[in-house]
């Protein structure tokens, strides 16, 4: 029996590991010495790992400080325990992540494209009793909305707070905003999962709390999949524009065959966009391309195995009936216009069959 290809279309729940992440994990697992430790071998792993440090702050263009971590969810965990500023402010649209972690925050109010307006942020920090820290993802990781973090941070900072940017979807594929900290996830852009970093503009706006990373974060460093996740960076990410092709095909033809495109208005990456196609059950769709040998999801990967309702969409007033009908496909380095022509077929199989029953 002939195995059926797969094509994967689930880049923003994780991306395949670059040659070049791959490379530089191996000669980083040839130095497996603790960079804590002060022996020679201890100080050379040190070495690479602020070598490492300098290198990735040098592709980002960032002139803050980096505290290396576990991944995004560490990032925005420290983030948002350990600022100064005790008041929070989140958009509704956040991950899951976010949400779990300001539960006490008062929410950003949101319009029907999942996009912060400036004037509604500047209304509600306005009212603020004290200095507080903003939470505004750069990209969002189910609908692909780009948020325009330079026009609110003037607000956050015109109000005398500070933002919290979330660039997990955007780092390696858009510049950075102008935040005063920023999350970053490795296996987004082709470094190796597990491995991320909280970009800080100033160190004073946390407090100290750990036994590395200049004392902002407990736990041995992961020096390979640090320098994976380095390259990875440094790798020139040139299929943009085939990309914003790709979804722009994918985008038309959809709406030729009676779906949706949600957020089609907003600005949008190119990389990442959510479909509706009604009548038929996110979790039905996604079992049939799986079937079909298709990797596409419903909403965020750190919660579609319950695939619960989305609260991204629900923020956006999309009513429940439709957002139960909505997956995301997500394309990257390796998508082709042959991939890309192929899901269009079977999501227009799908959706004739689901209108003959």
């Amino acid at each position: 029996m002939t195995e059926t290809k797969r094509i994967y279309l689930d880049y923003a729940a994780t991306a395949p590991m670059l040659d070049a992440a791959r490379k530089a994990c191996a000669e980083g697992f040839e130095h497996w010495a603790n960079p804590s430790s002060p022996h020679a071998d201890g100080r050379a792993a040190q070495a690479m790992l602020e070598t490492a440090r300098r290198r990735l702050k040098a592709a980002l263009a960032w002139d803050g400080d980096v505290i290396f971590t576990s991944g995004a969810s560490e990032a925005i965990r420290i983030a948002l325990t350990r600022s100064k500023p005790a008041a929070q402010y989140v958009s509704p649209v956040e991950h899951d992540v976010v949400l779990r972690f300001a539960q006490n925050a008062e929410t950003i109010p949101v319009d029907s494209h999942g996009l912060v307006e400036p004037a509604k942020l500047n209304h509600l920090l306005k009212s603020a009793d004290e200095p507080a820290l903003v939470a505004i993802q750069s990209v969002n990781n189910e609908t692909g909305v780009i948020q325009d973090l330079d026009a609110l941070a003037k607000v956050v900072r015109g109000r005398g707070c500070c933002l919290l940017a979330d660039c997990s979807q955007s780092i390696g594929k858009m510049p950075l905003p102008d935040a005063d900290m920023i999350v970053v996830a490795g296996h987004k852009f082709g470094g190796p999962p597990g491995v991320g970093a909280l970009l800080v503009r100033d160190l004073r706006l946390l407090e100290a709390d750990g036994g590395q990373e200049q004392g902002y974060r407990s736990g041995t460093q992961n020096l390979p999949y640090i320098m994976g996740m380095t390259a990875a960076l440094e790798t020139p990410a040139n299929w943009a524009g085939r990309a914003a092709e790709l979804r722009q095909h994918l985008d038309d033809a959809i709406r030729k065959q009676g779906g949706a495109v949600i957020a089609d208005k907003a600005p949008r990456i190119a990389t990442i966009a959510s479909y509706h196609m009604p009548g038929v059950a996110a979790n039905t769709q996604l079992i049939k391309f799986d079937m079909a040998g298709f990797s596409v999801s419903a909403g965020s990967a750190c919660s579609s195995g319950t695939l619960k309702s989305s609260h991204v969409l629900e923020a956006m007033g999309i009513d429940p009936q439709t957002a139960r009908e909505v997956i995301r496909v997500s394309i990257g380095r390796d998508t082709s216009r042959a991939d890309i022509y192929a899901f269009i077929d079977k999501w227009k199989a799908i959706h004739a069959e689901s209108r003959r029953s």
